[in-house]
């Protein structure tokens, strides 16, 4: 029985007992997002703070993270990493209004922006020298991690970090935490990630939104494909306007790809009425006969 009760006790210290890798890490818009990663941050030993306009306290205590509104406050803990997790059209001013002079002159700046040119240049001109950037993109979010990250994408670029050993490890044990949990760890730069994303997620949110205006409504004989075409629109709701507004205007590869799309569909349009403009000119000419 005291075995039993020895290794209990135990093993309640190694949950609250901070270990060497454990990090301490700001959160930047503390919206549903930020408390998503949160919540495997802290599951994970780190130690998160959080600071949002908005008045996430009661939240944050739910989810042992400590708030802070000022974020003058919030950067006096000299937090290791701080993870800007706003919207895309908000970054900029957010990220301006942090005080750095008050972080310590090695912090490790990290993004988990949809976009990732514009969040790496804003970084590279408005960040101090020392600072250390990595930009990142989550491809999954509260809706298709609920279950666990296992096998989900997590993309990286290690824009600028220092050769020191100490600022190597922290960008290695930021990056652990999410191979930890079993995602697809994919290396690749910013501008990659752009190309490749208005190909994919620009027009997964372009066909979502389109579908939804255009009305689908779910019927006692849904195809499998048609159910797929529901959930993708019931998907695509779930994410702010700004979220899509954003992919548009930050990513130098989204009106290209709007473009390309609207061209398929007027191809599309052409090749059907030309096929029924030859069927009715064949009926014409055999009722002619």
């Amino acid at each position: 029985m005291e075995a039993s009760l020895d290794y209990h006790f135990g093993t309640q210290l190694q949950t609250h007992i901070k270990t060497p890798t454990s990090l301490k890490i700001a959160i930047i818009g503390f919206g549903n997002f930020g408390q998503f990663l949160a919540k495997t941050f802290v599951s994970q030993g780190h130690t998160v703070l959080a600071h949002s306009r908005s008045d996430y306290s009661d939240t944050a205590a739910k989810l042992s993270v400590s708030f802070f509104s000022d974020p003058h406050d919030l950067c006096e803990e000299h937090p290791e990493v701080v993870m800007l997790c706003t919207s895309i059209l908000s970054a900029k001013s957010v990220l301006k209004s942090i005080p750095f002079h008050r972080l310590r002159r090695s912090t490790l700046f990290v993004d988990v922006l949809s976009v990732k040119e514009f969040p790496r240049s804003l970084f590279l001109e408005i960040l101090p020298e020392e600072f250390d950037i990595l930009c990142t993109h989550p491809m999954f979010g509260p809706e298709s991690g609920k279950n666990g990250w296992a096998g989900l994408t997590f993309m990286y670029d290690k824009v600028r970090i220092g050769n020191d050993d100490p600022r190597i490890s922290r960008c290695g044990r930021f990056l652990d935490v999410f191979a930890r949990e079993g995602c697809r760890m994919v290396e690749m730069s910013c501008a990659d990630h752009d190309k490749y994303s208005a190909e994919s997620q620009f027009i997964t949110h372009t066909m979502g939104r389109v579908l939804e205006r255009f009305g689908l409504e779910s019927s006692s004989i849904n195809t499998k494909g048609y159910e797929t075409l529901l959930k993708l629109v019931e998907n695509t709701a779930k994410n702010s306007f700004d979220l899509y507004c954003g992919l548009f205007m930050y990513n130098n590869n989204a009106m290209e790809q709007l473009e390309k799309l609207e061209l398929a569909f007027q191809s599309l349009k052409r090749e059907l009425f030309g096929n029924l403009q030859s069927l009715y000119g064949r009926q014409l000419f055999e009722e002619g006969e």
